[in-house]
């Protein structure tokens, strides 16, 4: 019954397989290497945030998580528009990128995105291809894959960083920020535990005319660094919950990362929840879907750890690139993420996020208003962004 469902679902555009409670909740989760971060790591390297489900058709060769076409409605999308550019920045090559984005554009009706046509480039911020890395290539699959599928018209820009250092990843910010031209967005869904030095890198996210979005991370009620940094916006988690394959609600999600920064000041723009942040700079801003029982298709052919093809994916790495997408389909094209934030919390409350009143993520709890497991809630429609 199962398969027969399967083939309705695709049949019909969606490919999007969910049993009764409107997840995978019985199929394991697998952490790849690049997602695990050492006690080396501390201050120095940058860890990937998402998760790769792993069932018996979460692995394959047809999609089985969400889609665009089953996750738009959701938030209330269209399934068009976007303009500018998404820089998506990631560690090591991904050498299957844009055959994998042609794959997953066919596959959900999506315009191509190649070299050929302009809307798709890969650079080296070091100025060569660096070594692959395949738990980095699941990221960077994830995150071009998505951020085109939420902005079908912006260009996308792939810029790969010579390691996982955030030496090496910041660099490739400027370089993605230079790539953007003032007008766009760069992701980063990538971080590492909290830092004592880490406001010394903030000025890598202030190019003009670029917002910049980073995953809040995937440990519940945890920080993240650049998740916390008062120039970005941090990109919580949540689960999407259906039944017969039809949406009936959204809660936190139990790995969303948050809190209040130790090191981060609290910015001008979280004045409004000062009551609940206190002095520093609490995330996450808003969310998107990141639980992997309810997780997003991805096709990656870079084998990775004997998988590849359609996989289904989680964590605040799908959210950092798929906020980004919303925002560029959105078409304000604020001046800087300062001036994007400050958009997104006068709208807090309103009609233009979904306000999450229930799930926990490590000590804290969604509730009424904005809250440490999934900021001002998630995504309305395209006002207020």
């Amino acid at each position: 019954m199962k398969n027969v469902l399967l083939s309705f679902l695709l049949a019909a555009g969606t490919g999007v397989l969910f049993g009764q409670s409107g997840s995978h909740s019985s199929w394991p989760v697998t952490v790849p290497e690049s997602s695990k971060e050492g006690p080396e790591d501390h201050g120095a390297r940058a860890h990937t945030n998402h998760l790769v489900l792993f069932g018996p058709e979460a692995v394959g060769a047809a999609p089985a998580g969400e889609t665009p076409q089953s996750i738009r409605p959701v938030y209330n999308l269209p399934s068009t528009g976007g303009s500018g550019t998404i820089a998506i920045v990631d560690a090591f090559d991904y050498p299957t990128a844009e055959n994998d984005l042609a794959v997953f554009s066919t596959q959900f009706g999506l315009p191509q995105c190649t070299t050929a046509n302009g809307c798709f480039k890969k650079v080296f911020a070091a100025g060569r291809k660096p070594r692959s890395n395949c738990g980095w290539a699941q990221e960077a699959a994830l995150d071009i894959e998505w951020a085109h599928a939420m902005a079908p018209n912006a260009k996308i820009v792939l810029v790969e960083a010579a390691s996982s250092s955030f030496a090496d990843l910041f660099h490739a910010v400027d370089v993605a920020t230079a790539q953007v031209g003032g007008l766009g967005e760069v992701s980063m869904s990538w971080g590492g535990s909290e830092f004592s030095t880490e406001a010394s890198n903030d000025s890598h996210f202030t190019g003009s005319g670029v917002v910049y979005f980073a995953s809040s991370g995937d440990t519940g009620g945890v920080r993240i660094y650049p998740g916390v940094s008062p120039n970005v916006v941090s990109a919580g988690g949540t689960t999407i919950h259906r039944t017969n394959g039809v949406f009936t609600s959204e809660t936190g999600w139990s790995g969303s990362g948050g809190g209040p920064s130790q090191f981060e000041p609290r910015p001008g723009y979280q004045a409004v929840i000062s009551g609940i942040v206190g002095t520093h700079r609490g995330s996450p801003d808003f969310s998107f879907d990141a639980d992997p029982n309810s997780g997003v298709s991805v096709y990656d052919s870079t084998s990775c750890a004997g998988q590849s093809g359609w996989l289904v994916f989680g964590g605040t790495s799908v959210a950092s690139p798929s906020l980004a997408g919303i925002v560029n389909v959105a078409g304000k094209f604020s001046a800087n993420s300062n001036a994007e934030l400050t958009t997104i919390y006068a709208s807090l409350g309103t009609a233009n996020f979904r306000d999450i009143l229930t799930g926990t993520a490590g000590t804290f709890t969604a509730k009424a208003g904005w809250d440490f497991v999934t900021g001002v809630g998630s995504n309305q429609g395209l006002a207020g962004k």
